[in-house]
């Protein structure tokens, strides 16, 4: 199943012109939300597990079932077209970028300030401002204290443990820095990507020279390949490749991963930014992973590394008795948490290339260094490509306008349906094609047709095939169809030769003069050959004699020969009977 991650722009006028940023929703979110809908979840979870407010969830979920969504039904029906469809459903009009709770807010930013320096909570200021008949909900005044106010909510506070949770269901995540090792001929920095699980606290340790989304991604598989199984829900550190804008509130997803998370079927709960609190189980898993498994030793590439921490995971890591637990992880997980995990994966996973391009003046765009096509009028406009090693997707404000085979580099993948009128034919030099197009026009024509790219290069004469349809447009069909017959006749293949017949409109004569001309020829060749071994056409001579063959009994031939002698004086003419 495609999952697609287009990014919506909301963009105003007045923030064209003022030059500010945009607020960027994607369409992940709603296919998030939707998700989390059909499996049951309310619209606060729904709204939670998405990253978007609870009012944006409804109006998500409103909007699909009038789109035909129904709740008894799986996530098939979460198509690029019912996505599309909530997508111009919701759109909101923002003048500002802001939703109009924020903007009753804005004039009284002094006085909320005032009160923040103060040190009144935002529940009091809430209060504070409803007096004033100002009512904004408490969320999106704690943004607007935030954004303008200077307000801030970090305190001291008494660390409160967190229950374990189920078997097999969540696993905590987080990259840390081990060192420099060898790679080729140079040195390189090594991280670690931990997965701790929660409840047995068993390890798995993926090492990685870059932290990006791909890598990320792979790291999950492993884990997954490792464990014999997927965890439910993800606890994430705000990595910059899982989180693009991180909020306590809203985070904004990277939207492959996001896609990836879709498609496992995985749950993300990233935890607050600074608040290594949030994943306790994984941050002291990343230190000893530094001090046990890393410090002191000698690696000679990523892929020993790689080969010689998936044994310290199984039996240092593994079988030691945890502090906490005062339990082997190893034994904890194997008898409790690896039957109730997901399936592991049983296909790869292609992570998908997302670009922005440019619909270009031939309607192709650019992805991958291939070039594919769009409708025509989308020239010049802004689309999405998505490319996942087998399909390229695009997009054009959240709406799948057309899906190609990906091609490799240098390749090009053309729909007809994207040329202009007319022009597909030439463009994508189809002689077949042009043929039947000059074949509608007559018969005649059709075989002259044929007759012009009847050549090893057919398509360095559809030139050629365009002026005789043109030809037809201006003259008509029948003046150039009895030019083309004549032409045929006298076996002349020359466009311009038909032009000029049609121009001077000798079409007709032509072709009745090039009909005796066949029928004299169909004649002579019934002649016997006994005492005439010669054909009789070759006695024709400059002088102007004519030759008629005359219809006669047995096996004499008759012909009759018109000489006409033109000289100084007109002699006059005869006719000799031969027989």
């Amino acid at each position: 199943m495609d999952h697609p991650a287009v990014i919506f722009r909301f963009i105003s006028d007045w923030k064209r012109r003022q030059g500010m940023a945009f607020r960027e929703v994607l369409v992940t979110q709603v296919r998030e939300v939707l998700r989390a809908w059909l499996a049951g979840a309310g619209k606060r979870p729904a709204a939670r597990r998405a990253g978007v407010d609870v009012k944006t969830a409804a109006r998500y979920i409103r909007a699909a079932q009038a789109a035909g969504l129904a709740r008894d039904g799986d996530e098939s029906q979460l198509t690029d077209e019912l996505l599309g469809q909530v997508v111009a459903a919701v759109r909101p009009a923002r003048p500002a970028g802001h939703g109009a709770s924020w903007e009753a807010l804005v004039p009284v930013t002094a006085e909320v300030t005032g009160w923040v320096k103060d040190g009144v909570t935002l529940v009091k200021i809430g209060e504070l401002l409803e007096r004033r008949g100002i009512v904004v909900p408490y969320r999106t005044l704690a943004r607007f204290a935030a954004a303008e106010c200077g307000y801030s909510s970090s305190r001291q506070q008494v660390t409160v443990p967190v229950a374990d949770g189920e078997p097999g269901e969540e696993v905590q995540i987080d990259f840390g820095y081990l060192g420099m090792i060898p790679d080729g001929d140079r040195r390189r920095k090594l991280h670690a990507l931990v997965f701790t699980a929660v409840l047995s606290r068993y390890c798995f340790v993926y090492l990685t020279f870059s932290q990006t989304t791909a890598e990320v991604i792979a790291g999950c598989e492993a884990a997954w390949s490792f464990s014999g199984g997927m965890f439910t829900v993800l606890i994430a550190d705000n990595l910059k490749p899982v989180v693009d804008k991180a909020d306590r509130l809203e985070p904004r997803w990277n939207r492959e991963w996001l896609e990836y998370a879709q498609a496992r079927g995985l749950v993300v709960d990233p935890a607050r930014v600074r608040s290594p609190q949030d994943k306790g189980r994984v941050e002291n898993g990343v230190k000893f992973v530094q001090v046990s498994f890393f410090a002191g030793e000698q690696f000679a590439g990523i892929a020993d590394a790689r080969h010689r921490a998936g044994d310290w995971c199984r039996n240092r890591a593994g079988m030691r008795v945890h502090g906490t637990t005062r339990q082997r992880p190893a034994e904890v997980f194997a008898q409790l948490e690896a039957p109730a995990l997901l399936p592991a994966p049983e296909q790869p996973y292609r992570v998908p290339a997302w670009s922005e391009a440019k619909v270009q003046r031939d309607f192709h765009v650019r992805a991958q260094n291939a070039f594919y096509s769009v409708p025509y009028g989308l020239t010049g406009q802004q689309v999405t490509v998505r490319a996942d090693g087998t399909l390229v997707k695009i997009y054009h404000r959240g709406q799948v306008i057309r899906t190609h085979p990906q091609q490799p580099p240098g390749g090009r993948a053309s729909d007809p349906a994207d040329f202009p009128p007319d022009t597909e034919v030439y463009a994508r030099r189809d002689v077949d094609k042009l043929a039947k197009m000059a074949a509608a026009r007559g018969e005649a024509i059709g075989i002259y047709a044929a007759r012009i790219l009847d050549i090893p290069l057919p398509w360095t004469r559809m030139r050629a095939v365009y002026a005789l349809i043109g030809l037809c447009r201006t003259y008509g069909n029948d003046p150039v169809g009895q030019a083309c017959a004549a032409a045929l006749e006298l076996d002349v293949i020359s466009v311009a030769k038909i032009k000029s017949i049609v121009e001077k409109g000798t079409g007709k004569q032509a072709a009745q003069a090039a009909a005796r001309s066949r029928q004299a020829g169909d004649a002579a060749a019934r002649v016997t050959t006994a005492r005439f071994a010669r054909d009789p056409r070759e006695f024709a001579t400059a002088t102007g004699v004519r030759i008629q063959v005359l219809t006669g009994g047995g096996d004499a031939c008759h012909f009759s020969l018109n000489l006409s002698f033109r000289g100084a004086a007109d002699l006059g003419s005869d006719t000799w009977l031969v027989g």
